[in-house]
């Protein structure tokens, strides 16, 4: 009995370490009447009784094995004996692998997962945070590790199954297979034995059968336990690196989102002086972004998305899933083939919006950043304290007085113009946007300051010379930009 009281309170450790429970959740379980999920019925039914949750239990029938209405029953009976809600769920594993075009394990896992969050969403009461557990052991972890390292996965893969993702747990990570079978022989617990388990058609059963025991016998006792640390520590560097990744991504990635779809502008030259190691975690996060499977992007890929970083010209790549990269004005540039046809100056998939400026005002524009609108009465002394208008790319001044129509912050339309020089000679914002070298799809998602069709200024790049403060200014209007994805003083 003490072995029994050991393995539970080993499992129950694991549950506080990585705090999967807590009081007043409501877990559902996922059993399938193998060793595995019986045991984790059983250690999740007992613990219940010292911590105040709630336990609900699902079984899903993959209709694959002759027997699955039989394992359907046994698990039932179990809930009765433990006075437990139980739900049977059926599923049609082969029909939506064929019709979906995945393999039947992940269509498997894809459907039940739907089971679980449909029993979660019917069983939920107020306030309770809700956990979905299922059977995962140390053994399933170290095959999984060595599956995706004969892949030639990166360290993501390598880390293999986490104890915990989002709201799924997996309690039983710290027993190994004979373990598991081993407390439920001694207290008497019968289980139902899956026939594909034994078959050696699946590649991880062969991993299972034969390479892992071997591991263990013949080069290192506890290979197990010791690919379960070594996951831990994979673990823990790759969440780590993660968050670095995310930030460099929200520096050197800006997001265009149309009417239609996603484009990610990288700007390359920036990126390219970040460690190698980085630039490829990026890259790789760019393409996760835009692509429903990140297991169809593989290293060659990103080889492939780094040798355009560095390219000249404009040469472009054709990658999984209709992803397009290409490069234009040193930004590199991905999107779907879809999109070629919005590259257009015309359309982006933009629509033109507009806010009308009534100084003193505060705009605040989502992705853009907050634009400030002050009124200065006195030209004068602000003359005066300035000496010389100061040069700031994100607060500049203008004489109020020659605004002639309605001012507005809006995006570009057909017509507008700037002045460039003192002898007032105009270009339109279109051709100063080719000559700035403004990438086609950013430029109808500008916002710019503007008085009817004459622009006063385009932020982060050049006023107006018209609107110029001068000696004969006595009004001048103050315009800042503050955060947003022009950066201002953020």
């Amino acid at each position: 009995m003490d072995t029994v009281n050991n393995r539970y309170n080993k499992v129950k450790k694991y549950i506080e370490k990585h705090h999967m429970i807590e009081e007043r959740d409501l877990v559902v379980a996922g059993v399938s009447g193998g060793a595995d999920s019986v045991c984790l019925l059983h250690v999740l039914w007992k613990l219940s009784k010292e911590l105040d949750y709630r336990l609900v239990v699902v079984h899903v029938d993959h209709g694959v094995r002759a027997e699955s209405a039989e394992d359907g029953a046994y698990v039932e009976h179990l809930c009765r004996e433990m006075a437990l809600p139980f739900y049977l769920r059926k599923v049609d594993m082969s029909g939506y692998a064929k019709e979906q075009g995945i393999s039947s394990e992940e269509a498997g896992r894809k459907l039940r997962y739907d089971v679980f969050e449909e029993i979660l969403c019917k069983e939920r009461r107020k306030l309770e945070s809700c956990k979905i557990a299922v059977a995962h052991n140390a053994n399933d972890r170290a095959e999984t590790m060595l599956f995706h390292m004969f892949r030639g996965s990166g360290l993501k893969g390598l880390s293999s199954i986490r104890p915990v993702r989002d709201i799924v747990i997996r309690p039983l990570l710290c027993l190994e297979r004979e373990e598991i079978e081993d407390y439920l022989e001694r207290q008497g617990i019968a289980y139902c034995q899956d026939s594909t388990n034994e078959s050696d058609l699946y590649t991880r059963n062969k991993i299972r059968h034969h390479i892992l025991p071997y591991a263990g016998q013949e080069i290192c006792s506890g290979a197990v336990m010791h690919m379960g640390e070594l996951a831990d520590i994979l673990t823990e560097t790759e969440d780590y690196l993660e968050k670095q990744t995310k930030k460099l991504y929200r520096k050197y990635v800006e997001e265009f989102r149309g009417n239609r779809t996603l484009k990610l502008h990288i700007r390359v030259e920036e990126l390219q002086k970040e460690d190698s190691v980085m630039c490829k975690r990026v890259l790789l996060m760019c393409m996760e972004c835009l692509t429903p499977y990140r297991k169809d992007i593989t290293s060659r890929h990103i080889a492939d998305l780094m040798g355009l970083m560095v390219k000249e010209g404009s040469k472009e790549l054709s990658l999984p899933y209709g992803i397009r990269a290409y490069k234009e004005y040193g930004t590199l540039i991905l999107c779907h083939d879809v999109d070629k046809d919005a590259d257009s100056d015309k359309d982006c998939g933009w629509k033109y919006q507009e806010y009308i400026v009534e100084p003193p005002a505060e705009i605040l524009v989502p992705y853009e950043g907050a634009y400030i609108f002050t009124l200065l009465e006195n030209a004068d002394t602000f003359r005066t304290q300035q000496q010389n208008i100061p040069e700031n790319r994100y607060t500049k001044w203008f004489d109020y007085d020659k605004i002639t129509t309605t001012l507005f912050l809006r995006t570009r339309r057909q017509g507008d113009y700037l002045t460039i020089d003192a002898a007032l000679h105009t270009k339109s914002v279109k051709q100063y946007m080719i000559n700035e070298k403004i990438p086609k799809i950013r430029r109808d998602s500008m916002y710019i300051l503007a008085d009817g069709s004459h622009v006063m200024w385009i932020p982060g790049y050049r006023i107006s010379q018209r609107y110029k403060v001068d000696e004969n200014t006595t009004r001048i209007l103050q315009v800042q930009l503050r955060g947003g994805c022009h950066g201002g003083t953020n």
